[in-house]
Order: structure tokens, then C-alpha cells, then sequence
């Protein structure tokens, strides 16, 4: 694609930032981001969607949270939804790539991520892009009498013509899901946005509108932007990340998804930065008018939270953190 050639640059760190819990996540995005690298670069942007026909409501940002974000350096950038909007808002992450400068290495990040350490201490390589492994056997889901997880995914390899024995990791055994290239989209990466966010538009159109018939009876919402992920990164050459960017999800970064599951289960490190990097009161009185934020950081009751469990023995599946959250009363988003 015209615009693709590699730059030899610091990439672009990018998400998305919208009015709502999104925002109030952003700011805590952009404060740890900036006390972890304090050294960085390159730009750090929120895409920002506008509002058009495929939304209710305007999801712009409110203005304080606007200036929290640029007293970060970050840059909002605008971009108008043309395939998903409010009835698949995941699809703001694919549709927002088209927006930043093609040309320039990106990764983009969930907002609800906190950065503890550099970036520069992961050893990206934009040629050969990647995901986050930090994920469950969420999707496909196996039916009794349906297709199993082999013919699924192989009916989405043959659909883009993409070699879907070279994707398979053999040392994991037939029919079970982490044989299967799959990702949490809470990180992923590459040399040109335009290129990966052009092939991601149309695989996850494709999937939507014209999907395999293996797939009838999967549901894609929230599934779409995660079952077309892995299907682009093998595409353009890459697939499950090496140890040189185990920083991410571990001492660089951490996708922590909800509050109370940070504080159930994150390092010491992660709460610290949380509750340092939000304490100023310029960013106190902003966050503290969103619930979460103000009951379990500026109240306390995240610690109370923290202390129900052992970070060295936390239970298996994630549904039972929740369960003990939400019997506790501390289960809030």
C-alpha cells in the first residue's frame, strides 16, 4: 500500500478515547504512560470518534478530560465511523487506524492498560506483527453436535486464502483452543496502520456480513475484532509473540480490564502507579466523578478488595474472581 514504507522512528502509541468510562480509563492511560516514559519519542494519540448517523449520542470527549489528556502530550484525533459506531463500539479500534499517519510503526493499546516501566524495554519488530496472549478459550464456542475448533478456524483460513497449518502451534493437541491462533486485542502492532487497519476492516466486514457456514452458530459480538485479529497477523506475516516482548502484559504494561480485577489480581507495582499517577487533585477532580474510579481508588475500598485474595494463589478461570468480587460487594465497571 502507497504511504507503507518502514520509517526508522519511535512508533505512534495509540487508543481509543471516547466520552464515557473510556475517557475517564484514557487519562489513566495517558498519566502512567507518561510517568513510565518520561523519555518517550514518539506520539501518543487518542483516536477519538465523531458523531455521525451510527451514534445516539455524541461520543466526543468532555472538555476537562480533553485537557487532562493534552497536558500529557496526548493528541486527540478525530475519525468518523463508517462500519460499526455504537452497535459494535470494539469496532472503533479497527476503524481508528485509518486515521493515524501511514508509514509510521503503531501499537495500539486498550485504554484500560497501565504502563509501570519504558517502552523502549520491549523489542518490537514492526515487520512481523503480534497480540496479547493474556486471554481465555473464549471464542469459538464448541457446540455438541457442531463443527469442532479445527474446522472453525479452518473455514476462516481457507475464506482469505491464508495457509492455516503454518498457524497452528503443534505443540498444544488437536481440538484444543490454544492450538488455534488467537489473541486478546488489548495490544497489537505493526510497520503501517493503513496496511494492517485496511486488511482488519475487511476481514471483520467479511466475518459480520458473510461469515463461513461453520460459523452460524457463533456469536461475534463481542468476539468480531478478536476472531479477525489472528487471521491479519498471520496475513502479514507475523503471529504469537517471542520473549523479547514479554514486557507487555508483565513488567512493562498491564491490561487490567476492570478495577476490581486489578485490584483482585495485579502486582503491587500496578496498584502503586494507579493511585500515584491519579492522586494530583487537577486529575482527583476529574476522575472522582466516575464511580468506579472514585469508590475504589479515592475511597479505599480497592484495597479492602486486594485483601480478599492471594495474588501467589488465585483461582484458574477469571469467572471465579468475579463471583468473589461481586458476593463481597466490590464488583463495580
Amino acid at each position: 500500500m502507497a504511504g507503507c514504507n518502514r520509517q526508522q522512528q519511535a512508533a505512534n502509541v495509540f487508543c481509543i478515547a471516547q466520552r464515557g468510562r473510556l475517557g475517564y480509563e484514557a487519562v489513566i492511560f495517558a498519566a502512567s504512560f507518561r510517568a513510565a516514559n518520561p523519555d518517550f519519542s514518539g506520539r501518543l494519540i487518542f483516536g477519538e470518534p465523531q458523531p455521525g448517523p451510527l451514534w445516539q449520542a455524541d461520543p466526543r470527549l468532555p472538555g476537562p478530560i480533553r485537557d487532562l489528556l493534552e497536558s500529557f502530550g496526548g493528541e486527540i484525533l478525530p475519525f468518523d465511523n463508517r462500519h460499526f459506531g455504537q452497535a459494535y463500539p470494539y469496532g472503533n479500534k479497527i476503524e481508528g487506524l485509518l486515521a493515524l499517519p501511514g508509514g509510521e510503526p503503531f501499537v495500539f493499546f486498550d485504554t484500560d492498560t497501565i504502563f509501570t516501566a519504558p517502552l523502549a524495554e520491549v523489542g518490537f519488530d514492526f515487520d512481523h506483527p503480534s497480540a496479547s496472549m493474556r486471554r481465555e478459550g473464549t471464542w469459538p464456542r464448541i457446540e455438541l453436535y457442531g463443527p469442532g475448533y479445527g474446522a472453525i478456524w479452518k473455514s476462516l483460513y481457507d475464506r482469505f486464502g491464508l495457509d492455516f497449518d503454518t498457524s497452528l502451534d503443534l505443540g498444544q493437541p488437536d481440538e484444543y483452543w490454544e492450538r488455534y491462533l488467537y489473541f486478546n486485542a488489548g495490544w497489537f502492532f505493526y510497520r503501517c496502520p493503513h496496511e494492517f487497519g485496511q486488511r482488519l476492516v475487511d476481514y471483520a466486514l467479511a466475518i459480520r456480513d458473510d461469515a463461513p457456514d461453520e460459523l452460524v452458530c457463533q456469536p461475534l459480538d463481542p468476539w468480531l475484532d478478536q476472531v479477525a485479529l489472528p487471521l491479519v497477523i498471520h496475513a502479514l506475516g507475523g503471529g504469537r509473540p517471542g520473549p523479547e516482548l514479554a514486557g507487555l502484559d508483565g513488567a512493562v504494561s498491564c491490561h487490567w480490564r476492570v478495577l476490581p480485577l486489578l485490584y483482585a489480581r495485579e502486582s503491587d507495582r500496578v496498584v502503586e502507579m494507579l493511585e500515584q499517577c491519579i492522586a494530583p487533585n487537577r486529575i482527583k477532580k476529574v476522575l472522582k466523578e466516575y464511580e468506579p474510579i472514585r469508590r475504589l481508588v479515592y475511597q479505599g475500598r480497592g484495597r479492602k478488595a486486594r485483601a480478599l485474595f492471594d495474588r501467589n494463589d488465585l483461582p484458574r478461570r477469571e469467572q471465579a474472581i468475579r463471583n468473589r468480587l461481586k458476593s463481597e460487594g466490590f464488583w463495580m465497571r
